[in-house]
C-alpha cells in the first residue's frame, strides 16, 4: 500500500509541474529582438492608396488619383500605369517616361496621401486583441504604438504568451513577445520594433 501510495503521490508532484509549466508565462519561442529603430524601409504604394502627381509647369495633367484594386492607376494623358509595389520615386519616374510622349522633359513628382500600402506591408493583428484589424506600417513603429492602435487586449488574452509571425528571406518565423509585461506592468523593455507583413497573434488564455 505504501509503494502505491508513493507512485501516486510522485505522479501528482509531476502532473503538479505540468501544470506550472502550461501556466508559465514564457514563450516557447525566441523573443522578438529589442529596439533599434533602425531598418531599411520604404513606402511601397498599394491597392486603395491615393496618389497626388504635380507635373512642373503642368497643372493640367497633375492631380490626384486612385490606385486601382489591380494595382494600376489611370490618370490625365496615361491609363493603366502600373503603380502597386512601387515607392513614389520609382513611380514618379514611370510617369516621367509616359508623359515625355507628349510633354517636352516632363518633371513629375508623386505624394501618397492616406496610404495604406500593398497587402504585404500591412501589420494583421489577430486573436485577442481588444479590436482585431489590418493596419497600415508606418516608420518606426513600434509594439506600443501597435497596441494602441487595436485597443489593447482582452481580459481572456494570455498577453505574455503572443507572438509575431514574421517572414524573412523567404523563412517565416515565431517571436515571442510580452504584452502583459507591457501594457499591465508598464515594462518598457517589452517593447519592440515592428516590421512591415509583421502578423501579431493574441492568443487565448486556458484558465
Amino acid at each position: 500500500m505504501f509503494t502505491i501510495n508513493k507512485h501516486i503521490a510522485r505522479a501528482g508532484v509531476v502532473l503538479a509541474v505540468a501544470a506550472m509549466a502550461g501556466c508559465s508565462n514564457t514563450p516557447t519561442y525566441p523573443p522578438a529582438p529589442e529596439r533599434t529603430g533602425q531598418f531599411d524601409w520604404n513606402y511601397l504604394v498599394g491597392p486603395g492608396d491615393s496618389v497626388n502627381v504635380f507635373v512642373w509647369r503642368n497643372p493640367e495633367v497633375s492631380g490626384s488619383f486612385p490606385v486601382r484594386p489591380d494595382g494600376k492607376m489611370t490618370m490625365n494623358l496615361i491609363e493603366d500605369l502600373q503603380a502597386s509595389g512601387k515607392t513614389p520615386t520609382q513611380l514618379a519616374r514611370d510617369i516621367e517616361k509616359a508623359l515625355a510622349k507628349y510633354i517636352q522633359e516632363p518633371i513629375v513628382t508623386v505624394i501618397v496621401a492616406g496610404g495604406t500600402g500593398p497587402f504585404d506591408q500591412q501589420l494583421r493583428v489577430i486573436g485577442e486583441a481588444a479590436k482585431p484589424q489590418a493596419l497600415n506600417y508606418r516608420e518606426k513603429m513600434s509594439l506600443i504604438d501597435l497596441m494602441i492602435a487595436v485597443g489593447g487586449i482582452t481580459d481572456f488574452a494570455a498577453g505574455n504568451k503572443a507572438y509575431i509571425l514574421r517572414t524573412e528571406n523567404g523563412k517565416q518565423e515565431r517571436l515571442g513577445v510580452r504584452l502583459e509585461d507591457l501594457l499591465k506592468a508598464g515594462d518598457i523593455s517589452a517593447n519592440v520594433d515592428m516590421k512591415p507583413g509583421d502578423v501579431l497573434v493574441v492568443p487565448e488564455s486556458l484558465f
